[in-house]
């Protein structure tokens, strides 16, 4: 038990991001989630709030090409199945999307990838 009680001391130390991330790999090594259980409402589930949820799917929207298009272009040429014209219209033309329809890392990475090379990109819930 004393480790135990060891173990709790190290955990109210941390910070909120060590907390989420220590979390976060509990998650992956035992596959479990660490989401609270919902208790159920005793009156009929019309009167029950409307639970919005998070969304799941995103849009990359290319807003503008910056001072480096020729290198955004090959970045969408990189990251799309588009060819030159193709890609060359997409950048001209923002705002526009370059990828829709991807889960959260993949959109940050895509966004990442595209700022990296000059552009301003964001990132919208799809739908």
């Amino acid at each position: 038990m004393a480790d135990t009680a060891k173990m709790l001391e190290e955990i109210k130390g941390m910070t909120v991001l060590e907390l989420s991330e220590f979390v976060k790999q509990l998650q992956e090594e035992f596959g479990v989630s660490a989401a609270a259980p919902v208790a159920m409402a005793s009156g009929p589930a019309a009167e029950a709030a409307p639970v919005e949820e998070a969304p799941t799917s995103f849009n990359v929207v290319l807003m503008a090409a910056g001072e480096k298009k020729i290198n955004v272009i090959k970045a969408v040429r990189e990251v799309t199945s588009l060819g030159l014209k193709e890609a060359k219209d997409l950048v001209e033309g923002a705002p526009q999307a370059v990828k829709e329809g991807l889960n959260k890392d993949d959109a940050e990475a895509l966004k990442a990838k595209l700022v990296a090379e000059g552009a301003t990109v964001e990132i919208k819930p799809a739908g």
